[in-house]
């Protein structure tokens, strides 16, 4: 079962929907007991960095999401979901991330922010998982990952990670549920991936 955790906000419909499109089940997740019934989780993300991390913390999902991801178990974290996954981040300063990944997420300086819109992903060699291709982003934030990793490129007035692929974790700054066909391609390899 492909678990969808449920923060009380975001675009939970839209992946659970997605997930449907191609013959997916799923359920909302929002108890440890829930989560350990799951075979592969997604952390989705519509909203505020410290209001995510909050209700994360309120649930006391925290302890339990961060064993999950450590055993090993895949994750697919989008948008704020992905940007969760790291130590901090300059939306909310207070709020302390997941910490899964180490490294900060900052704000777009230039251009019009948010991003919304299409825009180009180059994954790197040899992805699995990401399809080169156009996505739909909505975002004034990106990670900056400390260790190295396979991310994938975009530029936005600037360089940044749009996505990684390491070890169990797979997480996008843009919505795969609301990119179409590419979208439904990189959900559908992220469910057959081992």
């Amino acid at each position: 079962m492909i678990g969808i955790i449920n923060y009380n906000s975001g675009n939970i419909k839209s992946v659970a929907n997605a997930l449907s499109r191609i013959g997916v089940k799923s359920m909302y997740v929002d108890s440890p007991a829930q989560m350990n019934s799951c075979t592969k989780l997604i952390l989705p993300g519509v909203g505020s960095f410290g209001a995510m991390i909050n209700f994360i913390d309120d649930i006391e999902l925290r302890n339990p999401l961060i064993e999950w991801i450590n055993e090993g178990n895949p994750i697919l974290g989008i948008c704020l979901g992905y940007q969760a996954l790291f130590e901090s981040s300059e939306e909310n300063p207070n709020a302390k991330g997941l910490g899964i990944l180490r490294g900060k997420v900052v704000k777009f300086t230039d251009g019009k922010v948010p991003q919304i819109g299409w825009n180009k992903v180059c994954p790197p060699l040899g992805s699995s998982i990401i399809p080169k291709g156009y996505y739909y982003f909505v975002n004034s934030y990106y990670p900056i990952p400390i260790d190295e990793m396979p991310m994938s490129k975009t530029s936005y007035y600037t360089d940044f990670a749009s996505a990684i692929e390491w070890q169990n974790i797979t997480a996008t700054q843009f919505h795969p549920e609301k990119s179409g066909k590419l979208g439904l391609k990189l959900l559908r390899r992220w469910i057959n991936a081992n």
